[in-house]
């Protein structure tokens, strides 16, 4: 098969983009009754873990469960959620009036000036709002160390702080249909950019030039902010799984490598194709069926109930039987075979061994089990998969050949 017969290659970057469109018509936003439901499902959580007060840091854990997006710096901005579904703002006085207008969540808003502790403020907020002391107080697990320890001085002997991974990952493994509506649609815009991609490649281009190309394609599929995330590599750097920090133009005959995806809604996409640019050795297209065996061996053994290491097992298993690893040694899967995925591009759970968390319905992951040659190359085929009531499901059709990777080929 041919570069241009198989979607590689043969398009000007100009037809390429002229042949992207907007893709976010009509897409799914989270609306409030959604998120009265995350915080009633976090006081469920408090009340098992007997917390008091769950700290909600600036980030992804604050947005998810008030709708309110803001930036983690050295000055506090939480949300301090209570046990009886309360919730106040502690931010600094100067940020109220931008603040104000973006706050989804109905809570008060309590302002601290620059030179007061805001950690003595949230204990007191707590103290008083409950009327009681003693407190148990979760800290985002996503918070930087200063904040926990502001939290733990100011409480001195009046209670402690403990994770609240338990309850704020407790609620957010479990996606909704519509946040799987959303991530639906940010990884069809992802594949549309990779399937556009492909078709621009030639000899002499280089890594560079294909990452700014594909934050444009993001952009012309509708991701505002064009690429979340980019990594192109060629030839040997493929087997570098997170690249390397050095260009290189591409040539005939070596392997492609490109990772990337999008944010929608405040929710993300990651895709990784490799395939080969002109004709693929044998040993090259052994180790590409055996990483799209492994994949699939992954996604048969995620069933409801099982646990998570038992995936990664199953694809690290298969690579074993063909002769890498053992483990993680090389050449072979060098890493976990997943990641969850949701606001975060990498979040609870993961698919590796030790955790023994129950695969349940909502929950989304990446299946990726790269497989390094080093010195020679890597091959990773990543797409993701959500679980349902009978099964995972694919947000993405998997790669079809090292010389063909797309479907809907012309």
């Amino acid at each position: 098969m041919s570069v241009k017969n198989a979607g590689i290659g043969g398009v000007s970057k100009q037809q390429a983009l002229a042949g992207l469109t907007d893709m976010t018509a009509g897409e799914a936003t989270i609306e409030v009754a959604e998120y009265q439901l995350r915080i009633a499902r976090a006081c469920e959580l408090m009340q098992q873990h007997n917390v008091d007060a769950v700290l909600l840091n600036a980030g992804t854990n604050l947005s998810y469960f008030t709708g309110l997006n803001w930036y983690a710096s050295e000055r506090l901005v939480c949300a301090l959620l209570l046990a009886n579904g309360e919730i106040l703002y502690v931010l600094p006085a100067f940020e109220i009036g931008t603040i104000k207008p973006m706050v989804k969540m109905a809570g008060s808003l309590h302002g601290w000036q620059e030179h007061e502790n805001p950690y003595q403020l949230c204990v007191q907020l707590i103290q008083q709002q409950l009327s009681k002391t003693t407190l148990k107080v979760a800290i985002d697990e996503g918070a930087a160390f200063f904040i926990a320890d502001g939290i733990k001085l100011a409480l001195a002997n009046n209670g402690d702080i403990v994770n609240a991974q338990p309850i704020t990952a407790g609620c957010r493994m479990h996606k909704s249909d519509t946040e799987i509506a959303i991530m639906q649609r940010a990884m069809d815009m992802t594949l549309a950019v990779h399937q556009a991609t492909a078709s621009i490649l030639y000899p002499g281009i280089t890594t560079a030039e294909v990452t700014e190309f594909i934050d444009q394609a993001h952009r012309k599929v509708g991701a505002k902010q064009g690429s979340y995330f980019c990594i192109v590599l060629f030839g040997t750097d493929t087997a570098f799984p997170h690249g390397v920090d050095k260009p290189k133009a591409l040539e005939n005959n070596e392997m492609v490598l490109i990772d990337t995806g999008c944010k929608l809604n405040g929710y993300l996409s990651d895709i990784t194709r490799s395939y080969i640019f002109g004709e693929a050795t044998q040993k090259q297209r052994d180790a590409w069926q055996h990483e799209k065996s492994a994949q699939i061996a992954a996604f048969n053994a995620a069933k409801i109930g099982v646990a998570c290491q038992e995936v990664d097992r199953a694809a690290r298993g298969y690579l074993e039987q063909q002769g890498y690893g053992p483990g993680y040694q090389l050449p072979g899967l060098p890493h976990r075979t997943g990641h969850g995925i949701g606001m975060d591009i990498h979040e609870w759970p993961y698919l590796v061994e030790g955790n023994t968390l129950p695969l349940a319905t909502g929950m989304c992951f990446s299946n990726e089990p790269m497989l390094v040659l080093p010195g020679e190359f890597g091959i990773r085929l990543e797409d993701h998969f959500y679980m349902t009531d009978s099964g995972p499901r694919w947000f993405t059709e998997p790669s079809h050949a090292i010389d063909a990777p797309f479907a809907n080929l012309d």
